[in-house]
């Protein structure tokens, strides 16, 4: 093969090939699409159900606590819904996953925080992650933790009426 020959062979061969600016676009919008799909895969969702609704009146109050120090007071996600006799189901989506401490109460009376008397033992409804108990007061974050990974998680809660 002379030169003439080898030149255009070789300018055959590029000619049906992508250039290396082409190349580096298609590279970089499959990274970007797998990134994408990965942060959506990433997700989990957390589907709570509260069984034991003594009355249809108010709304239950479903929280999500993402530590020890927020526990119970500063809440991380929330959904408020009305209440319904016997159960309610709540749906947290595009969570990240981790460890979230859970806590359910039913605002019989709507005025955003759970009643009462005057020895501090609740007036209403309320339940914690994993059916959790503490012995004098809530449970702890640690009892009432849900870990959540990717996908779906489920929780089945009790409110309890004391």
């Amino acid at each position: 093969m002379n030169s003439w020959e080898r030149k255009n062979f070789k300018a055959g061969l590029n000619a049906g090939s992508l250039t290396k600016k082409t190349k580096m676009k298609t590279n970089m919008l499959f990274i970007a699409a797998m990134a994408i799909s990965l942060a959506a895969f990433s997700q989990a969702r957390l589907e709570v159900t509260v069984k034991n609704i003594k009355e249809g009146q108010g709304t239950i109050r479903v929280g999500l606590f993402t530590n020890e120090d927020d526990f119970l007071k500063n809440a991380a996600e929330g959904k408020v819904v009305k209440a319904t006799a016997k159960e309610i189901t709540v749906v947290f989506e595009n969570l990240k996953p981790g460890d979230y401490g859970l806590s359910v109460f039913h605002d019989e009376n709507e005025n955003g925080e759970i009643d009462s008397n005057l020895l501090g033992i609740p007036k209403e409804g309320f339940a914690f992650g994993n059916n959790a108990m503490g012995s004098f007061g809530p449970p702890s974050f640690d009892k009432a933790k849900v870990s959540i990974k990717t996908g779906s998680e489920k929780q089945m809660l009790n409110l309890k009426y004391l």
